[in-house]
């Protein structure tokens, strides 16, 4: 069953994320925020065709697929950073953090067009109305979960915080799969939310110091297997998280 997810006009988005803490904004909102049209967007699809391997997941899985690839914002200049490894405390990642992951870089075709450096600007800028301008040090996942072995887990850490300011999710595709719910809830509250990501380029914006968030597991429907496409973008003050900052 899919629950559809509510949506916050581009008008509203600051305002909702200062009362609520997160908000999801769908594909044509996307495109307003970042000043693209959706075809551009699109057009990075393919590249999740061709992700390497997560090898690094603990619960012996081969359901994920990524690359990495890390940026500083500064207002709305971007410039790539170099090649690092993606790090977590334990405290936010109970499963996976304390140890140095290493995953190829994402594709220039995708970080070098004007549309990414548009979608990125626009991600910083909601991160400055949120906690102040600033320059954002800003670590991008191409994320690809598949029922190859039957169940995928986009979040197998469960329900969590990235210890970062702002968490994007976008939803790139979703094929011949069901689950993939996500959740939303207060950090400090009992207060919670469930929806279906299921538009294409639509989006999932979230203060990660005030909530914390998970994706339920994925199954196939029908012969084949599925897949979910995502883009997950973290935006953090002061530097990168780990021992190389």
């Amino acid at each position: 069953m899919i629950l559809q997810p509510p949506l916050t006009p581009p008008e509203q988005l600051d305002a909702q994320m200062r009362a609520q803490g997160f908000a999801v904004v769908g594909a044509a909102g996307v495109c307003q925020l970042a000043g693209c049209a959706l075809d551009e967007l699109q057009s990075f699809a393919p590249r999740w065709d061709d992700l390497p391997p997560d090898n690094y997941l603990k619960d012996g899985g081969r359901y994920r697929r990524r690359r990495h690839a890390n940026f500083l914002l500064d207002g709305d200049t971007l410039t790539p950073a170099p090649h690092r490894a993606h790090w977590q405390p334990v405290e936010y990642n109970a499963l996976h953090g304390g140890m140095e992951r290493w995953f190829e870089p994402m594709d220039e075709s995708v970080t070098g067009s004007a549309a990414w450096h548009r979608l990125m600007a626009a991600l910083a800028r909601a991160a400055s109305a949120l906690k102040g301008p600033q320059r954002w040090w800003a670590e991008a996942h191409q994320f690809r979960i598949d029922t190859a072995g039957g169940i995928g887990r986009p979040t197998p850490e469960g329900a969590h915080r990235d210890g970062v300011d702002l968490v994007a999710v976008f939803l790139v595709s979703r094929e011949h799969i069901r689950g993939g719910e996500t959740r939303v809830f207060q950090a400090e509250g009992p207060a919670g939310m469930r929806f279906t990501l299921a538009e294409p380029w639509s989006l999932l914006l979230l203060d990660d110091a005030r909530v914390i968030h998970e994706t339920t597991p994925i199954q196939p429907m029908g012969q084949g297997g599925g897949w979910r496409d995502t883009l997950v973008v973290t935006l953090r003050a002061g530097g990168f998280q780990g021992p190389q900052a």
